[in-house]
């Protein structure tokens, strides 16, 4: 017998708390989505919206505002400064909209302003980067387009595996891969070329009774949404590394609703319940205690990254911290109550197929399949 938090005959009534956790996932949603609206969309870091940022260690403390003073006449155009890191390390993150100064040039700059403004306070250049606004641009269509694309295979993946509807999901898959790329090729702005293929995706697995996919799909979706919300409610930074670690909890929280999904799989052919809702709840309540375990382990070595591992990758695992967490919470509220809410019949036909393919396969008395 494995390890296990939790006892073995816990019967907590997930199912029936699916109205509460649908209240609190639409109030959330809300919330990160009209943040997002109000802000036009994402803080965009200077991998996506194009700039120069110059990291700087000071010899000692100095104040934000006085360092912004000597920015303003450093003749570094739309230069600002924050701080990095901790606050005994003395860094700070300076930012300029212009992308076309020299390195040298920017270091000259940077000598003049604290000269005039701070005078004997010397610093040292820790990093330099510049992406062109071009650049950024395409990098912002690509992290879109993954995104996009590997929910799309996921619900490809699920379809397959959990309702054996490959060629459904195939020709799903095929004519949005292809519409996107008409649409691209006529103008039609990524974001909401990316937005309206997802509702799309959404709709077609419902209208096909892709139900599975459908779950993991508005699972998916839903703590997405969530991380890039959050980062948008603290007014926090949305680069390449946030986009990487979105990626890693799709990943994550596939996993997790996988293990769900296949616990309700192994239920229906073993027939445990002759009802839907009680068959969910018991094998939701049957795989916690590896829920639990997997996240828990996993948010322990994401924290001591968050508090331990430096300004660099601090909102990586920020972004981690909240899509484990909230992906956690998916898997348990929102991808398994979804079979019910939008298939409650789904047992049933579920049960008839199985039984189905038993006999097609069952042998005949002279030996022939």
């Amino acid at each position: 017998m494995g390890l296990s938090i939790v006892k073995h005959d816990i019967n907590f009534d997930f199912i029936g708390k699916r109205k509460a956790a649908y209240v609190l996932s639409a109030v959330l949603i809300l919330l990160c989505v009209g943040s997002l609206l109000l802000k036009g969309g994402p803080r965009y870091g200077i991998d996506f919206s194009g700039g120069t940022v110059v990291q700087i260690k000071l010899a000692k403390d100095a104040d934000l505002s006085a360092l912004n003073e000597a920015l303003a006449v450093s003749g570094l155009e739309g230069a600002q400064a924050q701080r990095f890191g901790e606050a005994d390390e003395h860094e700070y993150l300076i930012r300029l909209s212009g992308t076309d100064t020299p390195s040298s040039a920017v270091r000259a700059a940077l000598d003049k302003g604290l000269a005039e403004k701070l005078p004997g306070l010397g610093y040292e250049v820790q990093r330099l980067e510049s992406v062109g606004p071009k650049v950024g641009a395409d990098l912002r269509t690509k992290a879109m387009e993954a995104m996009f694309y590997a929910t799309l295979l996921i619900a490809v993946y699920i379809s397959g595996r959990f309702e054996q509807r490959w060629l459904a999901a195939a020709v799903m898959s095929a004519g949005l891969a292809g519409g996107i790329y008409l649409l691209k090729l006529v103008g039609v702005p990524m974001g909401g070329l990316i937005l309206g293929a997802v509702l799309l995706t959404m709709i077609l697995c419902w209208k096909l009774r892709l139900n599975y996919a459908l779950g993991a799909v508005i699972s998916l979706v839903h703590d997405v949404l969530v991380v890039v919300g959050v980062f948008s409610l603290l007014n926090k930074e949305f680069d390449l590394t946030v986009v990487a670690a979105v990626l890693t909890v799709i990943g994550y929280s596939l996993n997790d609703t996988i293990i769900v999904y296949d616990r309700i799989r192994e239920n229906v052919r073993a027939k445990i319940s002759p009802d839907f809702a009680t068959l969910l709840n018991t094998s939701v309540n049957q795989t916690l205690s590896r829920t639990l375990l997997t996240s828990g382990t996993t948010l322990l070595v994401v924290f001591c990254l968050f508090f331990f591992g430096g300004g660099v990758i601090h909102d990586f695992s920020l972004a981690l911290l909240i899509g484990i967490g909230f992906g956690t919470y998916s898997s348990i509220f929102v991808a398994s109550p979804i079979l019910l809410a939008f298939d409650p019949k789904s047992f049933e036909r579920q049960e008839e197929e199985e039984t189905n393919k038993a006999k097609a396969f069952k042998p005949n008395p002279e030996g022939d399949v």
